[in-house]
């Protein structure tokens, strides 16, 4: 990226755009922390956008894409008044892979305009740093607009507590993890071949300890480009 981070072509005698944030993609396994570590950025300075948050408001009456999820699943995963019922609907598509990726190629394109607006919104507001936290980050095709993507994890027996300290029945938490398959960070490393670079972040450990690798890798990460402004 180049030291200035301003947005290219801009007509010659036009006002200049503002300096473009510098952008993380945070992504991981449920249950690992991704969360934490999007608080801690907010707290250290970053723009925090939820592309999960913004998932539900893209299905919420009104919105564009209800008209093709009723089309696609049926009457079944709707209330009387219209509203999408996100349980009944997410029963449906748990097991069923094309299902899935079905609801995802409605809902993401819808997603991925609500997080332009919001960065666009960063960037008029001249914030420094945005973190878009997102499970499906790649699938999202959000991935390619950051300047690093972090890989959130932990040992699954760590991933496990966590969630059954959220309440989660053990036959659940394994069909979760089943769900979310194995080698995501070599997945992720293949996605990534010819975009941001890839930086993975443990949150074993105590929430102090993982303030740190937080605190450490974003330094890390804005090292180049604090040197490139001196």
């Amino acid at each position: 990226m180049d030291a200035a981070r301003s947005d290219p072509g801009t007509p010659a005698g036009a006002a200049a755009a503002a300096p473009r944030p510098f952008m993380i993609g945070l992504t991981g396994p449920i249950g690992c922390g991704k969360s934490t570590v999007a608080r801690m950025l907010g707290e250290l300075g970053g723009t925090v956008i939820d592309a999960d948050v913004l998932a539900r408001r893209a299905t919420e009456p009104g919105r564009t894409a209800l008209p093709a999820i009723r089309k696609r699943f049926g009457d079944a995963v709707f209330a009387p008044d219209g509203t999408l019922v996100r349980s009944a609907l997410a029963a449906v598509v748990f097991d069923d892979g094309p299902a899935l990726r079905d609801l995802e190629a409605i809902v993401h394109p819808e997603v991925r305009r609500l997080v332009e607006a919001e960065l666009a919104a960063a960037q008029a507001a001249e914030a420094p740093l945005v973190i878009v936290e997102a499970i499906k980050l790649i699938e999202g095709g959000l991935a390619d607009r950051c300047d690093e993507v972090w890989l959130v994890e932990c040992e699954p027996s760590t991933q496990r507590q966590r969630l059954a300290g959220r309440g989660a029945a053990d036959a659940d938490i394994e069909r979760r993890l089943s769900a979310q398959g194995a080698n995501l960070a070599d997945r992720l490393a293949e996605a990534l071949a010819n975009g941001p670079p890839l930086r993975r972040l443990t949150t074993e450990g105590s929430v102090d300890e993982t303030r740190s690798r937080v605190e450490d890798a974003l330094a890390d990460a804005l090292a180049p480009l604090l040197l490139d402004l001196d």
